[in-house]
């Protein structure tokens, strides 16, 4: 796997947290400043992110940060790219309902989304959004698909996630779980069935199109 001297030269707690930021990419996809500071800000440092994408590199894969959003994520190296789709290392498969509930989730977002505060919804707000997508999933489907988001770091909820009062937050590695070519399928859909909200989907898709541009 390459030279990996740099591991042994590092101090003890600096392997510790290399350690954890590698584990934690191939597990979970994404390192959030709001939910863990200390490993975001361990990845953040150029050097430390060179040192990770030398590891990852081997692999196939590579680590990006959005610093405006701060975020940390695992992508396939520009070598490795061959499929359209979620930026995931383990390959978990959302079903095509987990998908649409996470357009839903992106829109909210972006709605709400302020680079100094963080944003929540409640239950609500996402079943009232889903309902206008025409999503339609059975309690129990909700939940198993929460409980999926909050494991890849892209929601985070309490106990009150049955209520519909109930508060989600919503983390800004929603704009990065799916990439435009996804968004655009899911959007053709909607718009050859005429569904409710396309021209809404239409233009977040190409407002993110745009900012992707510019970076």
């Amino acid at each position: 796997m390459g030279n990996l001297d740099f591991i042994s030269k590092m101090s003890e707690e600096d392997a510790y947290l290399f350690k954890r930021c590698v584990r934690k990419l191939l597990d979970v996809t994404f390192i959030i400043s709001d939910k863990d500071e200390k490993l975001y800000d361990f990845i953040a440092s150029e050097s430390n992110m060179y040192d990770v994408n030398s590891y990852l590199a081997a692999i196939g894969y590579k680590v990006v940060v959005e610093e405006r959003m701060k975020v940390a994520m695992l992508q396939q190296s520009d070598d490795d790219v061959e499929t359209v789709g979620l930026k995931r290392a383990n390959l978990y498969r959302f079903d095509a309902k987990q998908i649409r509930l996470l357009m839903v989730l992106w829109l909210l977002f972006l709605e709400r989304m302020g680079y100094a505060e963080p944003v929540y919804v409640t239950v609500g707000d996402i079943i009232d959004k889903s309902r206008i997508y025409q999503i339609n999933l059975a309690p129990a489907d909700f939940r198993n698909a929460y409980q999926i988001f909050k494991r890849f770091s892209l929601i985070d909820f309490g106990d009150d996630i049955d209520k519909e009062d109930g508060i989600v937050r919503l983390y800004p590695s929603l704009q990065f779980c799916m990439d435009i070519g996804q968004l655009k399928s899911i959007m053709a859909e909607y718009i050859e069935n005429d569904g409710a909200g396309a021209e809404e989907t239409a233009d977040a898709v190409e407002e993110a199109e745009g900012e992707g541009e510019d970076e």
